[in-house]
Order: C-alpha cells, then structure tokens, then sequence
C-alpha cells in the first residue's frame, strides 16, 4: 500500500530542495563547493520555482480543484509579495496585461511570443501538486493544461508539464527498494504525451539510459535550456540513472549546467514522489527555508486526496 504521506512529502519537500540547492549550484558548479556551501548556510533559499508550485498547492486546498482564474489570481498575489524570487519575464508581463485590461490569464498568456505562448519549463517546474492530487486520475493530463494554460499556452509548454506530472503520479505508485522498470516507466510517458517532439525526447531518453551514457553525454543528446522539451527530459534522465539515491539524481540534475534550479525542482520532485521524505538528507530538509509550511500544504493535499476517494 503506497504511504501517501511520505510520497507527497517526499516531492514537495525534494522539489523545494532541488529547486534551492540547484540555485546555489549557479555560485557554486563544483560538487565539493556546493555541498560545503550548503553545509556552511543556516537556511538554503527556494525560488520562483517553489513560490509558484506553494500557490498552485494552495489553490488546490482552498477549492479542491485547478480552476484558472483563482490559480492565477493566486500566482500574482505570491509575486505581488514576494517578486524577488527570481521570476521570468513570463508571469509578471501576463499579471500586468490582466491589471491593464482586463483579459482573463490564459488569453494573456497568448499574446506571449508572438501570439505562440511559452513553450519553457515554467508550468512544469511547479506541476507537483498537481501530479499529486491526480495521481491515478483519467483527466491528470487536462488538469494539468488548465494550470498550465494560466501562463503558458505552447502546446510544448502544456505537454512538458503534463509528462511531468504523469512522472511524478508514476513515481509515487511504484515502491522503491525494487528494480524501477525503466523502460515500463518511459513508455508509460511516450503514451502519455500528446506533441511528437517530446515524445521524440522521451525515446531518447530511454535510449540513453539503456546504453547507460553518462550526463555529459546525455546533455549534448538532449540539451540544458528552458525550453520544457530539453530541460525535462534531462531532469527524468537524472532521476532514471538514480532512482534509488535522492542525492545523486539532484546532483546530477543541477551540476551538469543550463537552468540548473528548474532541473532540480523537476527532477527533485520524481525522485522525492518516489522514494519518500525520508530518502532525502535530512541536512537539507533542515536548512529549507518555509519548510513547515511545505509540508503542511503536502499534508493538506494529502487530506484533500483522501476526502476524494
């Protein structure tokens, strides 16, 4: 039977480090500096990352589903408070185009990029709670485009936070200790995803961790940046060669270069769904920053899923 508790713990709690510990890793590359610096600080710092998955967590709590108007109404009053965490130019240009004129979010997010939308990491560098919630729900993917949609309208920028969650609800159903069926895994998220360019992503990834390459080579496969169809699929690759070690698939997540917090939150939050709180050092969950009130929201979400069934 799956803990629910120290699953949803386990990725709010690993997302929030990976996402911290992977913005240190832009001071501080080298593997020894890194861990001697997050030894040395009292408290490791989230960014904008964490900031938006604690107020997708907290729309979910108040209404008990993923309605777009109040989730973004919520994204802007956290950066209203606190835009210092290090946001994009994305959220805040959609937050002042509906102050000015009224437009509902997904329709500013629409005028992003000529008219595009973003297809960048953003929507599922906050996914978590989401893949949480609906875990084994039929509708995961289309709760994940309405969160997703309030600033990102791509259909990259949906489909990448989308095989995201589908990798966390994977991972919090599957029992750590035993042989993680890879390929079953990766196969899961190519059904899954609807955009033949990350389903292109995602067969190469499965083609990397067979052949058993290292980072280095994984990352002149599948690229760094924060489009969602590169920096995703690198962040499962991580999580794919270490399943079994929370320590070393968020190494290998924010080390190897290109949006190093993003990786770490993505790649944090599977691997923290997976293995549970406990997997991760305890060092780390210590020196959080907000730590009580993230895992209050998992513990809330936790409820919420239990009063569902």
């Amino acid at each position: 039977m799956v803990d629910l508790e120290a699953k949803f713990l386990g990725a709010m709690l690993g997302s929030a480090i990976g996402d911290a510990l992977g913005e240190l890793a832009f001071r501080y590359s080298d593997k020894r500096q890194l861990l001697m610096a997050s030894e040395r600080l009292e408290t490791i710092g989230y960014t904008d990352d964490t900031a938006m998955a604690l107020a997708l967590a907290e729309s979910l709590v108040a209404i008990g589903d993923v309605e777009s108007q109040q989730l973004g109404d919520t994204f802007r009053g956290h950066y209203e408070r606190e835009p210092w965490r290090g946001y994009g130019p994305g959220p805040p240009t959609i937050f002042t185009h509906v102050a000015t004129t009224g437009l509902s979010y997904e329709k500013a997010a629409r005028t992003l990029y000529d008219g595009e939308g973003s297809l960048g990491n953003g929507a599922a560098m906050r996914v978590a709670p989401v893949g949480l919630m609906f875990f084994d729900s039929a509708v995961l993917y289309e709760k994940v485009e309405v969160s997703a949609r309030v600033t990102h309208t791509h259909p990259l920028g949906i489909d990448g936070a989308a095989v995201q969650a589908r990798a966390i609800a994977l991972a919090l159903t599957w029992r750590s200790g035993k042989a993680l069926p890879t390929g079953a895994f990766v196969q899961d998220l190519i059904a899954f995803a609807r955009t033949t360019l990350m389903t292109s992503k995602l067969e190469k990834v499965l083609r990397l961790i067979e052949a058993d390459v290292t980072p280095e080579m994984a990352v002149a496969t599948l690229g760094l940046s924060v489009a969602v169809h590169e920096s995703m699929p690198f962040s499962l690759y991580c999580f794919l060669r270490y399943p079994e070690r929370y320590e070393d698939c968020l190494l290998c997540a924010i080390l190897n270069g290109g949006d190093r917090d993003t990786m770490g939150a993505m790649a944090g939050a599977i691997s923290g769904a997976y293995l549970g709180a406990a997997a991760i050092p305890e060092s780390w969950q210590r020196k959080l920053e907000n730590r009580e009130r993230i895992e209050a929201l998992a513990r809330r979400l936790v409820e919420l899923r239990i009063s569902h069934e």
